[in-house]
């Protein structure tokens, strides 16, 4: 879902956005000219592949998302939660894609793997 950038005024706009069995919904509220504060939940599940034995699971995602999004190009170096839409259109669909490519390229051990102390060799 793409919301435009000057849609967004300083009462706060609620929306939900899914993909797959993921959601991400919350507020946008401008927070200055060029800028537009996220607050936001993650919420329902992911399929992961476990980095040790390749078995896929599902992973619930919880957790609060707080961004900053721009319409023009920032260079503040004590915020890196700041996103860039050049474009004037806030895509949520592209964060929440963002959110599970990040958690998807961190390393995951299923339930089984992750309980075990012993060493791990699989041969082909």
């Amino acid at each position: 879902m793409k919301i435009r950038f000057d849609k967004i005024g300083s009462t706060p706009k609620t929306f939900e956005e899914s993909l797959g069995d993921a959601t991400l919904s919350g507020t946008l509220q401008k927070s200055g000219y060029h800028r537009v504060a996220l607050d936001a939940v993650l919420g329902g599940k992911v399929e992961l592949d476990c980095d040790r034995c390749g078995q896929s699971y599902d992973q619930p995602l919880e957790g609060a998302l707080k961004l900053t999004i721009s319409d023009q190009m920032i260079e503040d170096k004590d915020d890196l939660d700041i996103i860039e839409f050049l474009d004037g259109n806030i895509d949520l669909t592209y964060i929440l894609e963002s959110e599970i490519n990040a958690l998807k390229g961190a390393y995951h051990y299923c339930a089984n793997c992750d309980n075990g102390d012993e060493d791990f060799e699989m041969e082909f």
